[in-house]
């Protein structure tokens, strides 16, 4: 494998925390420009500190279109087109079906999927000229191992992830012949604050004790993989790639 992350211009979604913050840390450290993008002010803008001169913090609301319009405005008259996108903000909400939060469910479906579609429309202009000028030009969509499994409780997330996994399919056979390469990374148990936000104590109690029972990932396990999976020659793409603790099977 090759380094082919030097140089190039990444925007990160999500950023503020868990595998947003971990993968920004790991494509700075491969020589990236790297955009943070996320709501949460001041840790992105912590963030941008640590990483230093090649971090731009961007407040940006990836379930608002303009706002990811203006973001990547910004990106731009700092850093130049970008060539490299991972599309990672997420949430998780999870409640049995029949009594769940309804504005949950379009937080998930907002941020899930229209905030991953707003994201790549945003970028793929950028990727698509990155591509025709022959540089490498990724996008990453992180999705979950959700997307293929049943977890009780969990229907309308596992619905927005089986819909990421198709999303990419789709959108590697649109673009994969113009050089664009459209992966999808898919986690499963990550020590994260995925979760910490749902209303039904009982899932989140529950959701702790999976986590607990066996030695799950750290974030930097995702990052590692995402670094891998844009890290090799223009040719190659990872296309899907499922990453699981060993004890999860």
């Amino acid at each position: 494998m090759t380094n082919n992350i030097t140089g190039r211009v990444a925007v990160v979604t999500g950023a503020s925390s868990g595998i947003g913050a971990a993968t920004a840390r790991q494509l700075a450290r491969g020589g990236a420009k790297v955009a943070l993008l996320g709501r949460r002010k001041d840790r992105i803008e912590e963030l941008a500190a640590e990483i230093g001169g090649d971090a731009l913090a961007v407040v940006a609301d990836v379930a608002d279109q303009q706002s990811m319009r203006d973001a990547a405005a910004t990106v731009r008259a700092a850093f130049g087109s970008v060539d490299l996108v991972v599309a990672n903000a997420g949430v998780m909400l999870a409640a049995p079906f029949e009594s769940a939060l309804t504005d949950e469910w379009d937080q998930m479906v907002g941020t899930n999927i229209t905030g991953l579609l707003y994201t790549a429309r945003a970028f793929i202009d950028d990727l698509l000229a990155a591509a025709e000028q022959g540089g490498q030009a990724d996008l990453v969509l992180v999705g979950s191992i959700g997307g293929h499994t049943v977890f009780p409780n969990y229907a309308v997330y596992t619905a927005t992830k089986a819909a990421v996994a198709h999303l990419t399919r789709n959108l590697r056979a649109e673009f994969g012949p113009r050089g664009v390469r459209v992966k999808n990374i898919e986690p499963g148990f990550v020590g994260t604050e995925l979760g910490a936000g749902m209303q039904d104590e009982q899932q989140r109690a529950g959701l702790e004790q999976w986590r607990t029972a066996i030695e799950i990932l750290e974030p930097r396990d995702i990052a590692d993989a995402i670094a891998y999976a844009v890290g090799v020659p223009q040719h190659v793409n990872i296309a899907e790639l499922v990453v699981v603790p060993t004890q999860q099977g």
